[in-house]
């Protein structure tokens, strides 16, 4: 049985290669975003750095991004704050083809999807296009406690350490060393709160996706230290991420795909990654 893809599981992705499928000949829905003005799109919420709330103002890479995409067309952005449902599978019927169960309609596009094969073919209603960053892991200690961030995880035993419950990170640090980590590993429900418990000495080390440990650095660079090294038997060499339309959207996604590929090759949405503290990495061809 296929496990199920949730936005905090779709790190668990690593192993799908990343595809593009081309968008079926039906209805063109650019015409409409044109006439009305207004590009919808969906982000996740409360997800720091990509896209979170700091008071009332919407903030975050996916929020820029968004927004630049949004006046290359010459429209403007309206944002369609998602709750992660069970699945990403759910995510993409509730942002872009069908709407959710309460009411709220479609988005025209969504953002900050892993771009998986095994994801596009099990959801043909939602088309995977444009991948605009490649993600992966690493691990951040805090620098009074811990900094030499290069030694074996393995060494950490006896430590408190950190991750995002259900996650990758959780299974790897309570796995790596034939278990000898797991009655170490408290449990956060995202990786920033887990790179905030290392920065306050919460804990010794944590293990997150490498934007949410960069982004962290920002914000504590004097009590975290971030490892240059890979993590010896991590099982993900990191995955894509990019947006997703609707089946019958195929001019808007053809648009969308060259809109993206212009805001990379002229630096713009590379600048974005850096006003986070994130450094950009292109999306690995397929």
């Amino acid at each position: 049985m296929t496990p199920l893809i949730t936005r905090r599981r779709m790190m668990t992705l690593a192993g799908g290669a990343a595809v593009t499928i081309a968008l079926p000949a039906f209805a063109a829905p650019l015409d409409r975003v044109i006439k009305n003005d207004v590009l919808s799109i969906a982000v996740y919420r409360d997800f720091e750095p990509w896209s979170w709330r700091d008071g009332d103002a919407l903030k975050g890479i996916d929020i820029e991004m968004g927004e630049l995409i949004a006046a290359a067309l010459a429209v403007r952005a309206s944002f369609v704050e998602l709750i992660p449902g069970d699945d990403v599978a759910a995510d993409l019927r509730n942002a872009v083809w069908r709407g959710s169960v309460v009411g709220q309609a479609p988005a025209d596009v969504m953002m900050h999807v892993p771009i998986d094969r095994q994801l596009a073919l099990a959801n043909d209603r939602a088309v995977l296009i444009a991948p605009y960053y490649r993600e992966s892991f690493t691990m951040a200690c805090n620098r009074e406690k811990q900094p030499d961030c290069e030694i074996a995880p393995t060494e950490l035993k006896g430590n408190p350490l950190a991750a995002e419950i259900d996650t990758i990170p959780d299974f790897y640090l309570s796995s790596v060393g034939g278990g000898a980590l797991r009655p170490s590993v408290k449990h956060f429900s995202n990786g920033v709160l887990a790179v905030g418990a290392t920065a306050a000495g919460d804990t010794e080390a944590v293990v997150a996706t490498r934007a949410q440990i960069e982004h962290g650095l920002v914000k504590d660079r004097a009590r975290l230290v971030a490892r240059k090294g890979p993590l010896p038997m991590m099982m993900s060499p990191g995955w894509n991420v990019g947006l997703a339309v609707k089946d019958d959207s195929r001019d808007l996604g053809d648009k969308l795909e060259a809109v993206v590929t212009a805001l990379i090759a002229n630096g713009k949405i590379p600048a974005i990654f850096e006003r986070y503290g994130v450094t950009y990495r292109p999306a690995a061809e397929s």
